[in-house]
């Protein structure tokens, strides 16, 4: 079943301060001017070493512009035995609303 849970960005902050991984979808440009502190930049040609090296039970948090994309992100990664997934409703629009001072550059 490829199931994934759609999360808000406060539930996302507590889940993140618990462990869980972010992987951001947005393209490189984008991801290098501003992104969640600690967030895992992902893209095609990185995604199968994230899928290799990530332990499939970690929880893991896709993160994309408003949270539409990473809806499909996320249920790939479920597609692929990974158990604890979750998408960011309103995606890094919202968690940069909620959380200005935990974003980054670079």
């Amino acid at each position: 079943m490829t199931d994934f849970k759609r999360i808000s960005a406060e539930q996302a902050h507590t889940l993140r301060e618990q462990g869980a991984v972010l992987v951001d979808i947005r393209d490189p440009q984008t991801f290098a001017g501003s992104h969640i502190s600690g967030a895992r930049h992902l893209d095609n040609h990185s995604l199968a070493g994230f899928i290799a090296d990530t332990e499939p039970s970690q929880p893991v948090i896709v993160v994309c512009y408003h949270g539409n994309s990473s809806q499909n992100a996320a249920a790939y990664l479920a597609s692929q035995g990974f158990t604890d997934v979750y998408s960011l409703d309103g995606g890094f629009e919202a968690w940069r609303g909620h959380y200005p001072n935990e974003t980054e550059q670079g």
